[in-house]
């Protein structure tokens, strides 16, 4: 039996977060924008042979439309990579883009491969939550063993508040701090190391000369974060999701577009190309829960992939905890007594945004870049998931 090896990330890189709808990436097609982010991520390991590369895995949520017919392949290929690089899609919802990661590592650990790419896209302007034609098993409305897989993720949330009675108040002054938090790490160009500009293409007609105008523009910063967001502003808004209900469109997540790339490697490749490591990958671990209460998931989790990697939650010194939802991020953080300070130190997903499938490769970014700006050792991803899951990665600064 060969004995498992290390697998390290050497790149990571991650688009700015577009506002689903009306944000600028709103017309750049997922399977484009991630070609980008393969193509940037390149870019940081100017040394290693793109043909040592043997295969990419991606996560998206809502693979289809625009996001369908494998578009980890088709992106790889719009990044420039060789014919010779596979490419695969999977979807576990909102932990997409990190189980790709602990995915690719897994390769690399039992010895299958050697250089991996691993990463996340979502368009949530192009292809909406829960996909553009949703069909429920009608199963599900026979019993209510399983109703709470009909449930909507506010419904989700709204419980999880009620059972882990976290106030109104609150959620919203947790959704302001994650306003505040990312505005001050704008201000500080602290994601300028993670972030690629995407070029975009402004088209006006030009009645004068009868022709269209070509214009282009460099997106280069998240939209998310609100200057003028306030306690009194969060607190005029209603819940869309139960009656007299305390889970709002503010203390809740952004539907966003987003897409991130990473690149792993063994210890061989590292020496073969002369890579300098980020980050060793240390465990991975994926807990199910009531679907009902989706969001407490993390609670599971973390738990899990701690006990995986021998180490306790003293250990870590960075937790990028999914904030999907105030409410959950907060019942799990007083259910597993984190660290607040060490949670989500640049804000986090409701002001930074959630493009589903590519959120678990844009906060692994983050994380990385963090552990080496800030000399710390330890990383946490982890993010509840859909249908009831939570799920977490851990990983070591070199």
């Amino acid at each position: 039996m060969k004995p498992i090896k290390e697998a390290y990330i050497v790149a990571a890189t991650r688009s700015p977060v577009g506002k689903s709808g009306r944000g600028a990436l709103r017309n750049t097609r997922p399977d484009d924008l991630l070609g980008y982010a393969l193509k940037h991520v390149l870019t940081q390991v100017p040394t290693l042979d793109p043909a040592a590369i043997e295969d990419a895995i991606i996560g998206c949520a809502m693979p289809e439309a625009q996001q369908g017919l494998n578009i980890a392949r088709q992106a790889l290929l719009f990044g420039g990579l060789p014919n010779t690089v596979g490419g695969v899609t999977i979807n576990r919802f909102c932990s997409s883009g990190l189980n790709a990661i602990a995915m690719a590592a897994d390769r690399i650990r039992v010895g299958e491969a050697d250089v991996m790419i691993a990463g996340g896209v979502e368009s949530m302007s192009m292809v909406p939550m829960g996909g553009n034609t949703p069909s429920l098993s009608p199963s599900i409305f026979l019993s209510d063993e399983n109703i709470g897989l009909a449930y909507g993720m506010g419904l989700t949330a709204e419980k999880v508040a009620q059972q882990w009675k976290v106030s109104r108040e609150d959620q919203d002054a947790f959704a302001l701090a994650s306003h505040q938090k990312a505005i001050a790490a704008q201000t500080a160009g602290e994601f300028a190391d993670e972030l690629f500009s995407v070029k975009l293409a402004n088209r006006s007609m030009d009645l004068a000369r009868g022709e269209v105008a070509l214009q282009w523009s460099e997106f280069s910063k998240d939209e998310g974060p609100r200057h003028d967001t306030s306690l009194a502003a969060l607190g005029k808004l209603k819940s869309p999701f139960a009656y007299g209900g305390s889970v709002t469109a503010g203390n809740s997540s952004q539907t966003s577009d987003g897409a991130g790339a990473l690149i792993l490697a063994s210890e061989d490749a590292i020496k073969t190309f002369g890579l300098t490591p980020l980050a060793r990958f240390v465990s991975f671990a994926v807990r199910g829960v009531p679907p009902e209460i989706m969001g407490i998931g993390p609670k599971e989790a973390i738990p899990a992939v701690l006990k995986k990697a021998g180490l306790s939650l003293q250990d870590i010194d960075w937790i990028e905890l999914n904030e999907a939802f105030a409410a959950q991020a907060l019942a799990v953080i007083r259910d597993l007594q984190l660290n607040s300070s060490k949670v989500n130190p640049l804000g986090g997903a409701i002001a930074l945004g959630h493009p589903l499938g590519a959120t678990g490769a844009l906060r692994a970014a983050t994380a990385l870049h963090a552990l080496q700006r800030r000399n710390l050792r330890y990383a946490m991803v982890t993010m509840c998931v859909g249908m009831g899951m939570g799920a977490a990665g851990l990983f070591e600064r070199c």
